[in-house]
């Protein structure tokens, strides 16, 4: 049965290229990226703190932890032992290289919204943020992911553009092109936590849960197959590829978060790749 969790644990996290499962003693420095992803396992009855807050841990201890794309390079969590013990296990989190275009001469209202749809804009924002709060008790993520579509890759994660000397918001996704009614599948087991056919700046948006926190957000759809409150399989045709929203041309931009820590949707799902063995239990 699932079960739904809002508002919880509100941390930054991130994956390894690869899963790495420390072991029950075992808390050397590990090497992450910004927007990767780290699993790894809490000893029998231990607590694990990161930020000073408490981390989810499932009923066979595995919990995850990561960072952002600007993440810093030293990190750390703490594990709280059954005894009281607390013993601090330090990460170092590597840079990466992000792609930024400096354009100049650019219209302002091609740069900045106009009042009249800031509104607009705030409510989508809104709903999009309550969607990622939501968290189900199960680590469906653990089943594998795949990628949504299929097509060339046209945007990638962490790239940037300035215009006018100013920096706009980085790309937080995956952007995958091609024609109007491609089918888009879910990229793994979840639950629909937002539907929504158009949005101002992502058109077609659906969200998908994918368990303690992890979940998929589907931009600039053309059809929506699925309502909220759907549960979803890996592979399931969930919409059709479009270009709604404020885009140049049909595509799927494909994002990941961790409640609202955006990750590396490459990373990710390099790191869960297949199905995670009996191994990762303790």
């Amino acid at each position: 049965m699932k079960k739904f969790i809002k508002g919880c644990l509100m941390l930054a996290l991130s994956f390894h290229m690869t899963p790495t499962f420390a072991s029950k003693s075992d808390c050397s420095p590990q090497a992450l990226s910004q927007g990767g992803l780290l699993l790894a396992h809490a000893p029998e009855g231990a607590e694990i703190l990161y930020q000073q807050k408490p981390v989810a841990v499932t009923d066979e201890g595995l919990f995850v932890i990561g960072f952002g794309r600007d993440a810093g390079s030293e990190q750390s969590y703490q594990i709280k032992h059954a005894d009281g013990k607390v013993t601090q296990c330090d990460l170092t989190v590597k840079p990466q290289d992000y792609d930024i275009q400096r354009i100049n001469g650019i219209a302002k209202k091609y740069v900045s919204p106009a009042e009249r749809v800031l509104q607009r804009i705030r409510e989508d924002n809104r709903s999009v943020r309550q969607a990622r709060e939501v968290m189900t008790d199960d680590a469906l993520f653990l089943q594998g992911m795949i990628m949504p579509a299929k097509g060339p890759i046209t945007g990638v994660y962490g790239s940037q553009r300035v215009f006018n000397d100013k920096p706009r918001r980085p790309h937080f996704g995956l952007d995958i092109a091609g024609p109007v009614g491609t089918p888009i599948m879910a990229p793994a087991d979840g639950y629909i936590t937002l539907a929504e056919p158009d949005m101002y700046f992502s058109g077609g948006t659906l969200v998908i849960d994918h368990g303690f926190g992890l979940s998929s957000s589907m931009l600039h759809l053309s059809k929506l197959l699925v309502k909220a409150g759907d549960e979803v399989k890996k592979g399931q045709v969930i919409a059709e590829m479009g270009a709604t929203g404020r885009v140049t041309g049909p595509h799927l931009d494909w994002r990941i978060n961790w409640f609202q820590v955006r990750l590396d949707p490459q990373q990710v799902m390099k790191a869960l790749a297949s199905p995670l063995p009996a191994a990762a239990k303790r």
